[in-house]
C-alpha cells in the first residue's frame, strides 16, 4: 500500500517520501480502514521536527485521525461491520492508504458527512470534549478563555462553550482569525499580536478574572493564565506550541516561562492546573475515548459541533500541508486526501 513516510527530521520539504509499505494486519479488537482522508495535528509537526518523544523511530508513518471505509474486522469487534463509513483515531499510522486502530476509537459517520470534515471530529473534537466536559464541567455564565481559538481544538471549544452559555474570551493572531472568532460566537476576541490578553481580560472583568482557561500555547501564557484565574478557576493545558522553538536555549527559556507551582500555591487561592495528553488516555483508558467519540458524534448530529476545514491537500502535497499548518496560516482543520 502507499504511505507518506517520515524519513528524516527537519524541513517538511525534505522530511517525507511516498513509499510502498506492507498493509497492516488486524488483531483482536481492531479494524482495518481504507483511508480516504487523514488529518494533520500540531503534534505531527513536533514529531517531524524530532520534538515529540512518543513518535515512533524513523522511518515512521505519522497520523492521529483518519476517515474512510472499514475493510476488515478483527475478532471480538461488535457494532461495526465491513463497508461502514467511519472516522477514527489512530496511534500513528494514519498517513497511509490503510490504517489499523482499536475499535473503541472508531465511530460510524452519516452518509452526508464528507471524509475531510469527519477527520476533525476525532482527535481535535474529542480533545475539546474531554477537556471541557470530563476534566472541566462548564456551567452557564462561566467566563472562559480559549487560547488559539481559531485552531481545530479552539473551534470545538468555542462551539461547546457557546452551547453551555458561557461568556467566551478567545485569542488569535490575525485580523482574519479575529473575524472568524466573532463568527463562531466569541464575545471577546483578542488579537494577541496587538493586545496583552491579560490586561484586556482584567479590564473587561473588573479584575475578577475568568473561571476556566484552555491553553494550547504554554510558556508565559500559562503564567499569565494563572494570574487571570478567579478562585475556583481551572487552567487546562492540552498543548505547548511555545515549545516548538528548535533552539535549545529558546526551549529552556520557554520551559522556565511556564512558572513553578507548589500545591500550597494552588490550594490557598483554590486554583487548579490540568494537563491533557489524549495519546496517554487512549493507551490506558480506551473506554474514555469511545465515550467521548460517541458524545462528539451526537453533538455533531445536533448541530452543536460544526468543524471548519482550513484546507484540503493531496497526499503528494504533504510538505505544503505541513508548512501551511506550521506557519499558522490555518483556520480550522488541515486535511490530506488520497
Amino acid at each position: 500500500m502507499k504511505a507518506v513516510v517520515l524519513i528524516k527530521n527537519g524541513s517538511a520539504f525534505k522530511a517525507f517520501e511516498i513509499r510502498e509499505i506492507p498493509k497492516p494486519s488486524v488483531m483482536q479488537g481492531e479494524v482495518l480502514i481504507k483511508v480516504a482522508a487523514f488529518g494533520l495535528n500540531f503534534a505531527d509537526g513536533m514529531a517531524r521536527n524530532g520534538m515529540y518523544k512518543e513518535a515512533p523511530p524513523l522511518p515512521a508513518v505519522l497520523g492521529y485521525d483518519v476517515a474512510g471505509t472499514i475493510e476488515e474486522i478483527g475478532d471480538g469487534v461488535q457494532n461495526l461491520k465491513k463497508g461502514d463509513r467511519v472516522t477514527a483515531m489512530t496511534r500513528f499510522g494514519g498517513y497511509a492508504a490503510y490504517a489499523v486502530t482499536n475499535a473503541s476509537a472508531v465511530a460510524i459517520i452519516p452518509d452526508q458527512l464528507d471524509a475531510a470534515t469527519a477527520t476533525a471530529l476525532t482527535t481535535q473534537y474529542c480533545t475539546a470534549f474531554y477537556a471541557a466536559s470530563e476534566m472541566v464541567n462548564l456551567h452557564n455564565g462561566n467566563k472562559v478563555l480559549i487560547q488559539s481559538g481559531a485552531g481545530g481544538v479552539g473551534t470545538a471549544l468555542i462551539q461547546f462553550a457557546k452551547y453551555k452559555q458561557c461568556e467566551i474570551f478567545a485569542t488569535a493572531g490575525s485580523g482574519d482569525k479575529i473575524n472568524y472568532l466573532k463568527q463562531l460566537g466569541a464575545h471577546h476576541p483578542i488579537n494577541y499580536n496587538t493586545e496583552n490578553f491579560e490586561t484586556v481580560i482584567k479590564k473587561i472583568t473588573g479584575q475578577k478574572g475568568v473561571n476556566v482557561i484552555f491553553d494550547a500555547v504554554g510558556g508565559k501564557s500559562v503564567k499569565k493564565g494563572m494570574r487571570l484565574l478567579a478562585p475556583g478557576g481551572r487552567l487546562v493545558c492540552y498543548g505547548a506550541a511555545a515549545l516548538s522553538n528548535k533552539n535549545i536555549f529558546g526551549k529552556i527559556k520557554t520551559a522556565l516561562q511556564f512558572g513553578f507551582y507548589h500545591p500550597a500555591m494552588l490550594m490557598m487561592p483554590s486554583k487548579s492546573i490540568i494537563g491533557i495528553n489524549m495519546l496517554a488516555i487512549a493507551d490506558s483508558q480506551p473506554a474514555v475515548i469511545e465515550r467521548c467519540l460517541s458524545a462528539v458524534m451526537k453533538l455533531y448530529e445536533a448541530g452543536i459541533f460544526a468543524p471548519e476545514i482550513a484546507k484540503v491537500f493531496n497526499a503528494n502535497e504533504i510538505a505544503e500541508a505541513h508548512d501551511f499548518l506550521e506557519k499558522r496560516k490555518s483556520i480550522g482543520k488541515v486535511v490530506v486526501q488520497w
